[in-house]
């Protein structure tokens, strides 16, 4: 049984449907899907004072935003562009946590004048906070001396990472913000991106809390998150234990307000988990060849469309239909590639597939609702995909059209040239 049957992500439609009446590729996201991931986190601590944040960056689709707005998320942003978009979703100020790295003056302006809690992620860009908005009430991102995630590029603690302030310049941090008059009353971190065992997770939050024991105003602890999810399903991956990591949150969070006296407000950040499942990317199949003694399956999924493959080395399950009749039984390894002109452009590699894909068929990729349109491209001037919301009625809604000729030139200036 194919993935998206086994969790009825279509509802009963059927792909080439959509693809006939939204365009390929489109991007598709089932809402109960992201309803049931979103709950799923909600209650992963009974505490009054627990709050997750959706990461804006995963998928900052405006219908998207406001489905998790509705189930009782807060959210982190890490640009001027994700803050507005999160207003405009319907997000109180007061629900967005700016968590930015080397942002300038203008941006933290930005930030404090909406009202946004706001993360400094160095000792200078604490110093520049404090230049702009002396008493400025502020969070901090330390770096706990731990990393873990999918690949280096994602992984954002530890000693090979760009993020965050090394937990002995604590002293320091409380030096500026007496100078400043601001006060810290938060502490955040983030250890990477899509990590299974929460092991890790852990360490990096105790060595979290040893830190907010030295700024005596804190009252916000954000431990940040990278929850992954299991992208290889059709290989049998399991899922995260939720069920321990919720037991261990449980025990951080009590064991700590005990020991201050005093009930803080404590955060997790799930990333991906939230959007991932709830996205499928579908395309279709414009070619079908043999190179070197590899079969091709060339589709309309460049890397403009989904980028993780080539960039991250990622995998996605993939999933192929054909219209009228079943998949011809057996299989082949082929490589999945795009329609962009680089030699890196592929959704998958040596990945076995039904034998006979055709022309016309369709491809999906799975797992395709965080980083997949928010990393999408115009490269080689090719159009951004629709994006369709599957209701649990089985209704779709377009929730934003695919690019046109006229939208991927709309901000040149078209100046005269002078011979």
């Amino acid at each position: 049984m194919k993935v998206t049957e086994s969790v009825n992500f279509y509802q009963g439609l059927d792909p080439f449907d959509i693809i006939s009446e939204y365009g390929s590729p489109a991007y598709v996201y089932n809402e109960r899907i992201l309803r049931e991931r979103c709950r799923e986190i909600k209650t992963l601590s009974s505490y009054a004072g627990y709050i997750p944040n959706y990461s804006a960056k995963s998928n900052g689709n405006l219908t998207l935003l406001k489905i998790i707005k509705s189930e009782g998320f807060c959210v982190d942003a890490v640009s001027c562009g994700e803050i507005f978009a999160c207003l405009a979703a319907g997000f109180d100020a007061s629900d967005i946590f700016y968590i930015t790295n080397n942002a300038s003056a203008d941006e933290f302006r930005y930030a404090l004048d909406k009202g946004a809690l706001i993360s400094a992620d160095s000792l200078s860009q604490l110093e520049l906070i404090g230049e702009i908005s002396p008493g400025a009430k502020v969070s901090v991102r330390f770096n706990p001396g731990v990393g873990d995630g999918h690949g280096e590029k994602v992984i954002t603690g530890g000693k090979k990472t760009k993020f965050g302030v090394n937990a002995e310049d604590a002293k320091t941090v409380a030096d500026i913000a007496r100078k400043r008059g601001m006060e810290i009353i938060g502490v955040n971190q983030h250890i990477g991106s899509l990590f299974m065992d929460a092991g890790k997770y852990f360490e990096g939050a105790n060595a979290l809390l040893d830190i907010a024991r030295q700024f005596p105003s804190v009252k916000m602890i954000d431990f940040g998150g990278g929850f992954g999810i299991p992208y290889k399903k059709q290989s049998g991956e399991q899922r995260m234990d939720l069920e321990a990591l919720s037991e261990n949150l449980e025990k951080v969070i009590w064991k700590f307000n005990t020991e201050l006296g005093r009930q803080l407000q404590f955060r997790v950040e799930p990333g991906r988990y939230i959007s991932a499942e709830c996205g499928v990317l579908l395309g279709t199949v414009n070619a079908v060849k043999e190179n070197g003694g590899k079969k091709y399956i060339g589709s309309d999924l460049g890397f403009t469309t989904l980028i993780r493959p080539t960039l991250y080395d990622s995998h996605h399950d993939v999933e192929i239909y054909k219209k009228g009749s079943e998949l011809s039984s057996g299989s082949e390894l082929a490589h999945i590639v795009g329609n962009i002109c680089e030699s890196g452009d592929y959704i998958a590699k040596d990945r076995e597939i039904p034998r006979r894909v055709a022309v016309g068929d369709i491809v999906a990729a799975l797992d395709a609702g965080a980083y997949g349109y928010a990393m999408a491209s115009n490269y080689n001037l090719r159009a951004r995909p629709a994006e369709v919301l599957v209701r649990p009625s089985g209704e779709t809604v377009l929730i934003r059209r695919g690019d046109t000729f006229e939208d991927m030139i709309a901000n040149c200036v078209n100046v005269d040239i002078l011979r």
